[in-house]
């Protein structure tokens, strides 16, 4: 009756995705902001992306997330 039971006992560990620092925050130059599959929001201002879609600050400052055209977007306001 439980026949399989211990067959289908498998999992993955999850990827860790999703925002890391919010808005109103402060970063420092090379923090990673959002870790994302695709462009589920883009790089603004004194931002960067990564090859994995990572989205990293360029500078020290705080995180603001905006949208634009029906698309979020991340930038970095630098501290003076």
């Amino acid at each position: 009756m439980a026949e399989g039971s211990q067959r289908n006992s498998r999992d993955s560990h999850g990827q860790r995705r999703g925002i890391k620092r919010f808005g109103g925050q402060v970063v420092g130059g090379g923090e990673i902001i959002v870790r994302q599959c695709g462009t589920k929001v883009h790089p603004g201002e004194n931002v960067g992306m990564g090859r994995d879609f990572t989205i990293y600050a360029k500078v020290a400052g705080v995180v603001e997330f905006n949208d634009r055209s029906h698309k979020k977007f991340v930038s970095i306001k630098p501290l003076v």
